[in-house]
């Protein structure tokens, strides 16, 4: 396998004919998938999505791909290929049309209407082309050929992608449920007419690379439902990701079953389950669907409420259930259900909303306690078969961290994909296919671009490291003032602190004197102020580590009198 190098520099000039491919999103870690093609002086998108931030990032909202690579040649962007609806690969997108709105979106009827509702909300009306399963699109050297793949959101796909070059295959997310409950399966025909073409790159689906066998089909959590709904005294609250149509489908099927209404709560699950209701993909059995409003009105074995906040997200319903800051209060005797796995990184925040409902009374079941929840990737066995099928010349796994990346490769190698045609690449990682080889030649610079509030891409790495700081260890304030002409001090100094251990004022009585006595030392000379606030820093923080074993923010402020 081809592994990337921390040393790696730019990469050369593209050869003439060539195709280039590099990853600014999803390659290393699961999520803000995003991946840039170049050919004959033109760029095509395939997906843009977000990231969602871990406990050691406080404060951020989103974590964008970082569009610096394509940012100076946004006019050679022929289009953006949306494979599906899912935030970690549509989120991003309005950031992007704000550097370029007319830039043309593709994608399915479902995944365009998901779009253009986030959009709207950004004041954005962007130029979009739905496609289909079997249809063929030519933008500028770039010729795309859309293929029916099943995934955990309706309308999915598949892209093929020609140009001079050779023939590339990006998957996007998928699995191969073979009772998929719209009936739209993955089009293992179409894999095998493009493998017998002959498929020179083919970028596939890691997420459950490491996972043996083959992915359970979404129709099996409907009989768990069923029993949980029958077993229930009280309410259900059910909370999945806002987009999972399947899952809402399968709800309100078993609601209907016994003779419960469905409310959904949180915006977007109200918004998206309204669109895809309105599309047809979404079967509502009459009178089931209720508005929240009603839901006082019934009695509670009656009431079914689907919402949000499934992994665990501080502002979505379910954890503002937990914590009782919502409308709706969960009570001792009710039912929550978690129907979605655990995202990695998202374990903690889960467990303390699962905990907070438990100290409230509920039953609280989820994907460790019983099967209500099924995966939307491809297992192993299914990687095999589509590997088998294809008989790809290069491959390149995407989608996944970096455990799951070289799983996925070693699924390749198993197959006879030559171990040197495999290429392993994070993002920013360049990947050039030349005369039918693929390998990487060099890498461009990526970040992590966060959104916090209103500002995009302001949030730097310290100052993430401040917040932890601040959040972790406490804050310290120092205030002398020092005669303007001998520099020895006047006033002070003055403690002030937050978040920091001790009893009162009492607490820093055993470092004025020696804070004092540092300064008025090192006032021989010309005062200047920022050289005596670093020495208040490293006398300070020198107590406070060896009294307390700890690092605190340290802040001193010195001026002249």
């Amino acid at each position: 396998m081809s592994h990337p190098h921390p040393e790696l520099t730019s990469p050369p000039p593209l050869a003439d004919g060539a195709l280039r491919v590099v990853g600014l999103g999803g390659l290393g870690e699961v999520g803000r998938n995003m991946t840039v093609f170049e050919h004959r002086g033109k760029l095509l998108v395939v997906d843009c999505g977000v990231l969602f931030p871990e406990d050691h990032q406080p404060g951020v909202d989103l974590i964008l791909p970082d569009f610096g690579h394509i940012a100076d040649r946004l006019d050679d962007v022929v289009a953006v290929v949306l494979t599906h609806g899912h935030e970690d690969h549509i989120g991003a997108v309005p950031y992007l049309l704000r550097m370029r709105p007319d830039i043309p979106l593709l994608g399915s009827q479902l995944t365009l209407a998901l779009i253009e509702a986030k959009l709207k909300e950004h004041r954005i009306r962007p130029f979009t082309h739905a496609v289909k399963e079997g249809q063929t699109e030519q933008l500028g050297p770039f010729s795309c050929e859309f293929i029916a793949v099943n995934h955990s959101i309706p309308d999915a796909l598949a892209v093929a992608i020609r140009t001079d070059a050779g023939l590339v295959l990006h998957t996007g997310d998928f699995k191969m449920d073979q009772l998929p409950l719209d009936g739209r399966i993955t089009d293992l025909r179409a894999f095998a007419r493009l493998g017998e073409e002959g498929v020179d790159l083919f970028c596939v689906d890691s997420t459950n690379a490491e996972v043996p066998g083959f992915t359970a089909p979404e129709r099996d959590i409907g009989p768990v439902l069923e029993q949980l709904f029958g077993r229930a005294e009280r309410r259900i609250i059910v909370a999945s990701f806002a987009s999972h149509v399947h899952r809402v489908q399968q709800v309100l099927h078993a609601a209907d079953a016994h003779g419960r209404k469905v409310a959904l709560v949180g915006r977007s699950m109200v918004r998206n389950m309204g669109i895809a209701a309105d599309l047809g993909y979404l079967d509502v059995p009459p009178g089931v669907l209720i508005d929240l409003k009603q839901v006082d009105d019934l009695p509670e074995d009656r009431v079914v409420l689907m919402c949000t906040g499934s992994q665990g997200e501080p502002m979505a319903a379910l954890s503002r259930m937990a914590n009782r800051d919502h409308r709706i209060s969960v009570n001792a005797g009710d039912t929550v259900v978690l129907a979605s796995s655990l995202i990695p990184g998202n374990e903690n925040a889960v467990y303390r909303v699962i905990n907070g409902l438990a100290r409230l009374g509920a039953t609280v079941v989820h994907q460790q306690s019983a099967k209500i929840h099924v995966s939307g990737h491809a297992s192993a066995g299914e990687l095999l078969y589509c590997y088998n099928i294809l008989r790809p010349k290069n491959v390149m796994p995407v989608h996944g961290e970096y455990r799951h990346l070289i799983a996925n490769g070693d699924l390749a190698v198993k197959t006879g994909v030559p171990r040197e045609r495999v290429v392993i690449a994070e993002d920013g990682v360049v990947v050039d296919l030349v005369d039918g080889r693929a390998s990487i030649t060099g890498a461009v610079p990526v970040g992590y671009v966060y959104v916090d509030g209103s500002s995009v891409g302001e949030i730097t790495e310290a100052d993430l490291k401040d917040r932890r700081i601040l959040g972790e260890e406490g804050f310290i304030s120092i205030f002398v003032a020092v005669d303007s002409v001998t520099g020895k001090v006047v006033s002070g100094p003055e403690f002030n602190a937050r978040g920091f251990i001790g009893d009162g004022d009492d607490r820093f009585a055993g470092i004025r004197s020696k804070v004092e006595a540092a300064l008025n030392e090192a006032s021989t000379g010309p005062v200047d102020t920022y050289q005596l606030q670093q020495i208040v820093r490293r006398t300070v923080g020198t107590w406070v580590s060896q009294k307390h074993r700890r690092r605190p923010m340290i802040v001193p402020v010195v001026v002249t009198a």
